[in-house]
């Protein structure tokens, strides 16, 4: 069992599927850290402030309910993944696989993450059946046009993406 492993993402925003993958992932970990990554690349609609707050506020949640132990934190990081995983000590990195799409990008940056960091294993979950079609970037369009996305993600990050889009319908 790895001592520390790291569960990075953009979170923008955290849906039913991260957090499905963060209760598997905890399970092979003595501790797991959820990396709240800054990603200017992907161009998030929400702050790295606020996405931070919004999984923090769903673990404490998965704690109390017993989802999950006290093994998992959150941590938001800027720069490289390699040099954010060294700083903490982590020998485990959790990527999640929706479909077979998400493999090809996926296996480039963990051959590139094992090059830059040789004591890092890169372990791959795949999705729940339930959740393999979520995406963040669905889970937005479907916001930003007035859509339900309840079934898509917790109601805290709901009620953020109602308020963020409500002055945008149609942007």
């Amino acid at each position: 069992m790895a001592h520390i492993a790291l569960y990075p993402g953009t979170f923008d925003p955290l849906t039913f599927g991260h957090l499905d993958m963060i209760v598997r992932a905890s399970t092979l970990c003595k501790k797991l850290i959820v990396g709240v990554a800054e990603n200017p690349g992907k161009n998030p609609t929400l702050s790295l402030d606020k996405r931070k707050e919004l999984v923090e506020i769903e673990i404490i949640r998965m704690k109390e309910t017993g989802s999950i132990s006290e093994n998992v934190e959150v941590q938001a990081f800027t720069g490289l993944l390699t040099e954010f995983a060294k700083l903490l000590d982590a020998s485990m990195l959790i990527r999640g696989l929706r479909a077979v799409s998400d493999f090809e990008y996926e296996f480039q940056m963990a051959s590139a993450n094992k090059r830059l960091h040789q004591k890092l294993e890169t372990v791959f979950l795949t999705a729940s059946e339930k959740q393999h079609f979520v995406a963040s970037r669905l889970v937005k369009e479907i916001a930003r046009y007035g859509g339900d996305v309840s079934s898509f993600v917790p109601k805290n990050v709901e009620q953020e993406l109602i308020l963020l889009f409500r002055d945008k319908k149609n942007i």
